[in-house]
Formats: structure tokens, C-alpha cells, sequence
């Protein structure tokens, strides 16, 4: 069993920055949803942010050595989770971050791939061994991410059960949906699907399956598809279910999908942050990191 993982924390965050409703938001929550990177809004107790929930929840489910893969403007991260580029010590976690470079003649970062890429490029002892990867801006279940951490399989991602999304259908109809054989390897991921795309996706118990960035992934086997990912030629950028698409056309089989059927809070837009702060006030009233399982 693996025990490093990568959070991707260095997007430019433009949902977030957009001007939506307002409506119960403080003007401190209101100018750190537009300054900050979405994972460091306070919506804790004392200001702390939500990545302290997505560590709690890393550290439970067995995980020690975490890459932070940050923009070149995010030393905010620094005094959160420690100061030093490498080896901080946050309630027994290893935090080491990576810096996700902007290309020359871009305004914004190359995507989820290239982030990942250059994580590895900057810890190269990540290729040598599997790691998980997820957002920052979205709150895995300790169920989530010791799944991944303790699966046999070599490369894994896990498939949400549509129907247990706690998100208006508008918001949960644009997620990525994984179709999966009866085995449940993973075939595809479909991005924004229509309505009428989406029947032919279910799964073998009749269920839609949602991707959201939660991955296992063997080092060795992906590095290669990291580098070469192409560019998508609509969003312009570097993804990471291109790389695990073209993985499994010269590696078919290669990855399962992990069925399970739960919420995932998340900080998209500015309407999050309320909702999110009333998620976790009720399912976290207190972070014992002492805690084990």
C-alpha cells in the first residue's frame, strides 16, 4: 500500500473569482474568494480552510507524505502548512510542495496534467511508486481515500454514484461521468454529457458513475502519458482524463472504478462557501488529529 498523495491546489480558480450570489457571505469570506486559492477559504472554525478537512481526512486514511502542488503566487500555503519547500511537519503529515510554472506566452496554468507532471518532474521519486491525486477543493470521505490507498489495483479511480450527489441537477449534469465494464474497468470519461448521452452509461447496476479527480495512479505507467499529453483543443489545456484515456489504449484493463455512493462538498463558485461551512459545522464539529482508525 502506497502512503504518498498529490493535491492539485494550483488553478487560477476563475469559477470562484467570478460574481455570483452574495447572500450570506461575510465582506473577509467574500475578498478571500477572490484572492485566495479555493482550497485556503476560510470556512472552519478561526479561519482555518477547508484543506484542513481534506489533510484530516488524508491523514486517517493513512497517508504520510503529501505533495501540494501550488502557483508560483501561493505562498499562502506556506503559512498554513509550513514554511520550508520540503518536509514540514503538519500533525504528522510530510508536506512538500511543488510549484505548477505558467508557460511562456499563458495567462494560466496549463491544466490538471501538466500540474501533475511537473510535480513529478520536481519529485521524481513519485514515478518509482503509486500515489493517490485529488483536488483541493473538494472534501474525499476517509472511505474515499483509503479505498484508493488499499487497493490492489494498480491504477484506480473513484466512481461516485450520481444519484448520491447532495447538488442541483443543472450542477451535477456537467460532472464527468466514468463508464465502466461489467468489471468495472474503466472504459471512458465523458465530459459534460448530454441528457441523452447520458442512459448509455450506466453501469451494471443501472447506476451513473461521476468522476471527481480522485485517482490512483502507478508512477512508472503514467509517467510517460504525462508528458506527452496533448493540449485539449477547446479548453486549452492539459488533462488528466486525457492521460488516463490514452494510458488505457496501450494498457486496456489497467484501472478500475471504485463504486461508492456519498457526497463530496466542494468549493466551486462563491454559493458554495455557505453551504460548505454548514456541511462541515454539522459533520466536523472538532478535528482530533490524535485520532486513529
Amino acid at each position: 500500500m502506497h502512503t504518498n498523495l498529490v493535491i492539485l491546489a494550483g488553478g487560477a480558480s476563475s469559477r470562484m473569482k467570478k460574481q455570483t450570489s452574495l447572500a450570506g457571505l461575510s465582506d473577509k469570506e467574500i475578498e478571500q474568494a477572490n484572492k485566495r486559492s479555493k482550497g485556503l477559504i476560510g470556512v472552519g472554525p478561526n479561519d482555518r480552510p477547508l484543506m484542513d478537512y481534506l489533510l484530516y481526512n488524508i491523514k486517517l486514511a493513512g497517508y504520510k507524505n503529501i505533495y501540494i502542488v501550488i502557483s508560483e503566487q501561493g505562498e499562502l500555503f506556506k503559512e498554513f502548512y509550513g514554511d520550508k519547500n520540503k518536509n514540514n511537519d503538519f500533525h504528522g503529515l510530510n508536506i512538500s510542495y511543488a510549484i505548477q510554472y505558467i508557460p511562456e506566452g499563458r495567462v494560466k496554468p496549463l491544466g490538471t496534467a501538466d500540474a501533475l507532471f511537473q510535480a513529478v518532474e520536481q519529485y521524481p521519486e513519485l514515478n518509482t511508486d503509486c500515489y493517490t491525486v485529488c483536488n483541493s477543493d473538494n472534501l474525499y470521505s476517509y472511505e474515499a481515500l483509503n479505498s484508493l490507498r488499499t487497493t490492489v489495483s494498480t491504477n484506480a479511480l473513484i466512481s461516485y454514484d450520481r444519484d448520491a450527489m447532495e447538488f442541483p441537477t443543472e450542477r451535477i449534469s456537467r460532472f464527468a461521468l466514468a463508464k465502466l465494464d461489467v468489471a468495472d474497468h474503466l472504459l471512458d470519461i465523458i465530459e459534460k454529457p448530454s441528457t441523452s448521452e447520458s442512459d448509455k452509461y450506466k453501469d451494471k447496476d443501472g447506476k451513473l458513475r461521476v468522476s471527481m479527480n480522485a485517482f490512483k495512479l502507478d508512477g512508472s505507467t503514467i509517467y510517460p502519458y504525462l508528458k506527452n499529453c496533448p493540449i485539449h483543443p477547446q479548453r486549452d489545456e492539459k488533462e488528466l482524463p486525457t492521460v488516463l484515456l490514452n494510458m488505457l489504449q496501450d494498457h486496456p484493463k489497467n484501472m478500475i472504478g471504485i463504486p461508492l455512493s456519498e457526497h463530496v462538498p466542494d468549493l466551486t463558485a462563491k454559493d458554495d462557501i455557505v453551504i460548505v461551512k454548514k456541511y462541515l459545522s454539522e459533520h466536523y464539529p472538532k478535528l482530533d488529529w490524535n485520532r486513529s482508525l
